[in-house]
């Protein structure tokens, strides 16, 4: 008689993400961290390739890390950041006033509507070393370590190219 173990179904537990953003020579970098709900970490080193300010590069590294996310099929996320602007944009505490951080800030709304449940939290620059040593790399273009996905980004994405709709 053969047994069959279920196998448990963690796409409703809680998934946590960690971002940051870097801006250095010789370009911008993002950093991901994400934490499955056994404990397993993935690591993800953004490389942009075209120029963006502190807070256009914050977002990218939110947007990114929901699209990963979404891919590794993550219901239920907890989302921190250590950009107190870029939070407070997204949880409706701050509005945004270029057109381009409108259009960030609608990205991450379509995105949030793929979740059942989703968290964002600022957290204090210290407690976001892992996704800023990432960033770091990724600004760098340094030699991907062991362990750590290398995604490159060579242009801004359409829907931020087109403004608000």
């Amino acid at each position: 008689m053969e047994v069959q173990l279920l196998t448990p179904d963690v796409t409703h537990e809680y998934w946590t993400m960690y971002f940051d953003r870097s801006v250095m020579a010789p370009g911008p970098g993002a950093g991901v961290v994400l934490i499955s709900p056994d404990g397993s970490r993935l690591c993800y080193a953004i490389c942009l390739h075209f120029l963006a300010s502190n807070n256009a590069v914050e977002y990218e590294a939110l947007i990114n890390g929901l699209c990963i996310a979404i891919k590794l099929r993550a219901t239920r996320l907890y989302v921190h950041g250590d950009s107190k602007l870029v939070i407070d944009q997204v949880m409706k505490e701050s509005s945004c006033t270029s057109p381009l951080m409108i259009a960030y800030c609608q990205e991450v709304r379509k995105l949030e509507d793929k979740f059942q449940g989703i968290e964002l939290h600022h957290v204090p620059r210290r407690d976001n070393d892992a996704a800023d040593f990432l960033t770091k790399l990724a600004a760098k273009r340094k030699p991907s370590l062991s362990g750590v996905f290398i995604n490159d980004i060579h242009e801004l994405p359409v829907c931020t190219l087109e403004g608000p709709t």
